[in-house]
């Protein structure tokens, strides 16, 4: 009897035998939401500061104009397009998020494919099922080491975000499944990325993603030249799961591969804060609509899972990075913000980085405790977090909301039409609303090549798709 394939040579496999007409229809309708989703988190972070100083690391060095930048008329070489539109998408906190993987897949895998697929002329099937297998691949190693790989201080969307650019980018640059493993195993070196900024705050979160995205398509260009990867670098003795997590499930990798989708189960984000604060959130406008206001509050405490506790804990965060992966922070904006209207609670970025200069936000926050509730670690899947918000009020009473299953959590989906009108919310007045409905109508047909150049040619005030 042959010994088990490896996890390394599992997932080539995989990703060599991708085929956009054995996608389930499921999967191809969320990887519509899920490009409406990346454009629109892209909207927003185009204009960030740190995306200026990421290009100008990178001035004299844009190569080859290969494949476009997001929201621009400008090109670049695949590398450095991927590791910059990685940037502008994946720096806000507002991106697609698998919960249990701790990882962000949507903005290193479509950077890279969509920059590969303008290289190639792909047609939008092919680019489709790239991005599918990338996600895939990103999704199953993140929860193949979790949370041993979180506890030893690594950011995931970096580390295993590469292996899915690289998996993506091979696919689409045609290589066979041992190129595939050669790209992936050349990937492994690249993994890398702490979670120091949690403690000490700093900007250099908000390039994880492109530099994930770059390098992932950079070992995919290597493949594709001929060198090698080691065939089990990702479970090997001095492997990537044994050098950055230790504790591994090769089971988590294999199980039903090819045939479960975890790109099913993600959570996609109404607000630009932490995936596991979202339900805090929820609870925290569901009391303030009933009445709760911020000068009735004496003190607050969020019920938690332990998972979050000393991560997502910080009541006097010091930056905007802290603050959108602050708890008590967002439950305090969510109170001082809900609107009295009606109107949908939206906490954007801008929102978080204002609400950092409010001093009855900041002082509402440090009044905010979190505690671990055994109610809602129950409630608490590899999914979503649940969370109970109690109100401890001046006058001596309490108010308390539950949310066991926020928004936007596989269990309470946003949709592609959802998406596509906070989309348009969120673009009035930059994108003219006939381009964006002609971008819709673009990036919903699949079968043509060319397809990466039609979907990157959507600008502030233009579509310039071909017919």
């Amino acid at each position: 009897m042959s010994a088990p394939a490896s996890s390394t040579r599992q997932l080539a496999h995989f990703v060599a035998g991708a085929d956009y007409s054995r996608l389930p229809a499921a999967v191809t309708e969320a990887l519509h939401g899920l490009l409406i989703d990346y454009f629109r988190v892209a909207s927003v972070g185009r204009h960030a500061d740190w995306v200026g100083k990421y290009r100008a690391g990178l001035a004299g060095s844009m190569g080859k104009p290969q494949a476009s930048l997001l929201y621009s008329t400008e090109r670049a070489d695949v590398v450095r397009a991927a590791g910059i539109n990685g940037v502008i998408a994946g720096s806000l906190e507002w991106d697609d998020t698998h919960v249990g993987a701790m990882l962000h897949p949507g903005v290193v895998v479509w950077p890279a494919a969509l920059a590969i697929g303008q290289k190639t002329g792909a047609r939008g099937t092919e680019i489709l099922a790239a991005v599918a297998a990338g996600y895939e691949v990103i999704i199953r190693i993140g929860l193949s080491v979790q949370p041993a790989h979180f506890q030893r201080g690594f950011q995931s969307t970096s580390t295993c975000g590469v292996f899915g650019a690289a998996a993506a980018a091979a696919k689409l640059l045609g290589l066979d499944e041992t190129g595939i493993r050669n790209a992936l195993g050349i990937a492994a070196s690249y993994a890398g990325g702490v979670t120091q900024f949690f403690l000490s705050g700093s900007e250099v979160k908000r390039i994880h993603a492109g530099k994930a995205a770059a390098a992932g398509v950079e070992a995919a260009l290597f493949a594709a030249a001929g060198l090698s990867g080691p065939p089990d670098a990702i479970e090997g003795r001095q492997g990537f799961a044994n050098a950055l997590a230790g504790a591994f499930d090769p089971s988590v990798i294999e199980r039903r591969l090819g045939d479960e989708w975890h790109l099913l189960r993600l959570q996609m984000k109404p607000h630009a804060v932490s995936a596991r604060v979202l339900a805090a959130v929820e609870a925290a406008e569901t009391l303030a609509r009933d009445g709760t206001r911020p000068d009735m509050i004496e003190s607050v405490t969020i019920g938690i899972p332990s998972v979050i506790q000393g991560r997502l804990t910080n009541n006097a965060p010091a930056d905007i990075q802290q603050a959108q992966m602050s708890s008590p922070f967002a439950v305090a904006m969510a109170f001082a913000l809900t609107p009295d209207d009606g109107a949908p609670l939206v906490l954007g970025f801008e929102e978080c980085n204002r609400a950092l200069a409010r001093a009855d936000i900041l002082e509402l926050s440090r009044r905010i405790s979190c505690v671990i509730d055994p109610d809602i670690e129950a409630l608490s899947t590899t999914e979503y977090v649940a969370a109970r918000v109690t109100v401890h009020r001046k006058d001596g009473t309490q108010r308390e909301a539950v949310i066991p299953v926020p928004m936007g959590s596989p269990d309470r989906p946003m949709g592609a039409r959802d998406l596509l009108a906070r989309f348009q919310a969120m673009t009035a007045g930059v994108i003219e609303a006939s381009a964006l409905e002609r971008w819709v109508a673009v990036a919903a047909d699949h079968d043509r090549p060319g397809w990466a150049d039609d979907v990157m040619s959507l600008h502030a005030g233009t579509v310039e798709g071909r017919t």
